[in-house]
């Protein structure tokens, strides 16, 4: 399949995303600053650390950080995705997961509470790359239409799939059939959420 999405759909979505997460670390940085720190490991480098723990305060084992999201611009893993499964991937699911480095964004819809799945450095993209093989795959073998997580429901632990030939944004729990639209696009789907601001530490 060839999609014609345009380069400004495109960019409409970049904005969409960027002006969404810049808004829900603002409104996190004002009314919960614990939520934005992390503890800090340097087996797991990210660019989202806003600074490096001091080895001195490494002791412990528990050093939390500040962390912010990063924008980040690599396709090379999708590129490669689209080889292994031999299928053209779509364009939105490319632009969500390759917008930021950030933790995972908590966020609410009309539907309820939800969690955006974020990649945090480029090995935790190869971490994506083969969790979303394993999602095409199983996908395939039900005969199902290829589909793409891009977040999980929360208490319910479903999760929100990216139609790979609509576009279409849906509710799917795992090894089932998709339950339900959520919205027509990932744009309009970016463009209803809320922050989720949560609970302090």
């Amino acid at each position: 399949m060839n999609y014609t999405t345009s380069i400004d759909a495109t960019e409409t979505l970049n904005q969409h995303l960027s002006t969404f997460i810049e808004y829900w670390y603002q409104q996190q940085s004002e009314h919960n600053p614990q939520h934005l720190l992390i503890e800090f490991d340097e087996q797991w480098p990210s660019p989202c650390y806003l600074y490096e723990a001091q080895q001195s305060d490494q002791t412990s084992g528990s050093q939390r950080v500040k962390w912010q999201p990063v924008k980040q611009t690599t396709q090379d893993m999708f590129c490669r995705l689209s080889d292994a499964l031999d299928a053209v991937i779509h364009p939105d699911i490319i632009t969500y997961y390759t917008s930021y480095y950030s933790n995972n964004i908590q966020a609410s819809s009309a539907d309820g509470d939800l969690e955006l799945l974020q990649v945090w450095n480029p090995q935790d993209m190869e971490r994506l790359r083969s969790n979303l093989i394993g999602h095409a795959l199983d996908k395939k073998k039900r005969r199902q239409p290829l589909s793409f997580f891009f977040a999980i429901t929360t208490p319910d632990e479903g999760m929100l799939c990216l139609d790979n030939n609509s576009g279409e944004i849906w509710y799917e729990i795992p090894g089932k059939k998709p339950v339900r639209k959520i919205a027509n696009s990932m744009s309009e789907f970016i463009l209803s959420l809320q922050p989720n601001l949560a609970p302090d530490d």
